[in-house]
């Protein structure tokens, strides 16, 4: 089964076409990090515009670089919740067009879903129950599941998700756009144990990242003697080279303290998970990638947005039972559960 995923939740407009789930026939993402390096951080309309943009010689681009014509497809996916409203609406209404005019089956798809399937693609060997991992600059959960396509949340954040922090400690740090490589790479040089941390105390499998964007920010106040607001390019000039190097190995450090500590106690919880797998743009991490040695990660070409994992998804949709849906109706969902 040849399925064309079609991506464009945030800021990457992706197509890709999927052979049963795990087969990669072409895999196209056209990012928009260069427009937004500039603002710091992602202007949903000015991303929705881009979409229109690149959007049908993307997929145009995915068919080619598959060699298939519309003829091979045997059904679309798309991406509709959660994400951006305008960069959604412009994924699904061009789905639902394609889906009516080829006659396609169409598949909606919930993005922390196309995820977690990256690591089907990118061959990992699973077993259920298993535990996934989701860390990206939306969401940070933990979800139980039993077989294919049942997700139940165990675990999510109360407030910041990891890779916001990830982006707001960049900007103390005067770091640019996107913050999780940016910080990952200076971190190399950095000394880890160089300030000390808090981890937040937050009850269950629950997490919390807002406060340790302020530990970072009171910190960094302590050390250039100033009491200066967040956000302000008036830090960034009065840390050296080597201070930023050093806050943002300790914060990285501290952020996968966190997500080790909270996933340990996730194993403890269900102790019949056979497996553990992380998804979201934060699995790109090296730092978290070695401190988790037993758990899959998808290939780091996968971990970012793309239309690959929600073909994949479908997929696995698919043979769990799940029925097309209507492309005159179909709706999108800024804000829902992957739980629904």
């Amino acid at each position: 089964m040849k399925i064309l995923g079609i991506e464009t939740s945030c800021d990457e407009t992706a197509a890709a076409v999927v052979r049963d789930g795990v087969e990669i026939l072409s895999n196209v993402v056209v990012s928009q990090i260069d427009i937004f390096a500039e603002y710091g951080g992602v202007i949903p309309e000015v991303a929705a515009r881009s979409h229109l943009e690149v959007i049908l010689p993307v997929i145009d681009k995915a068919l080619a670089d598959a060699k298939c014509s519309w003829d091979d497809i045997d059904a679309i996916a798309v991406t509709h919740a959660p994400g951006l409203l305008g960069s959604l609406l412009v994924g699904t209404l061009t789905a639902r067009t394609l889906a009516i005019l080829h006659n396609k089956p169409l598949y909606a798809v919930h993005h922390l879903k196309s995820h977690v399937y990256a690591n089907w693609i990118s061959g990992a060997e699973a077993n259920f129950p298993l535990l996934a991992m989701v860390v990206s600059g939306g969401h940070t959960q933990i979800l139980y599941m039993r077989g294919h396509n049942q997700f139940e949340i165990i675990g999510t954040t109360v407030d910041d998700a990891v890779g916001e922090c990830f982006d707001k400690v960049a900007k103390i740090l005067g770091l640019p756009y996107p913050g999780g490589p940016n910080i990952a790479r200076v971190a190399l040089s950095g000394n880890e144990n160089k300030y000390r941390l808090p981890h937040p105390k937050v009850e269950g499998l629950n997490f919390s990242f807002s406060g340790l964007k302020t530990a970072v920010l009171r910190a960094v106040q302590k050390e250039v003697g100033m009491e200066i607001s967040y956000p302000s390019h008036l830090l960034k000039d009065l840390l050296t080279p080597e201070q930023v190097a050093d806050f943002a190995a300790s914060f990285q450090k501290t952020a996968v303290g966190i997500l080790q500590e909270k996933l340990k106690l996730a194993l403890e919880k269900y102790p019949d998970a056979r497996s553990v797998v992380v998804a979201g743009g934060v699995s790109a991490n090296a730092a978290l990638r070695k401190a988790l040695p037993k758990a899959y990660f998808p290939t780091p070409a996968l971990s970012g947005d793309n239309g690959a994992m929600v073909g994949a998804a479908a997929y696995y949709e698919i043979q769990s039972g799940v029925e097309p849906v209507n492309p005159y109706t179909l709706n999108i969902y800024p804000r829902i559960s992957i739980e629904n």
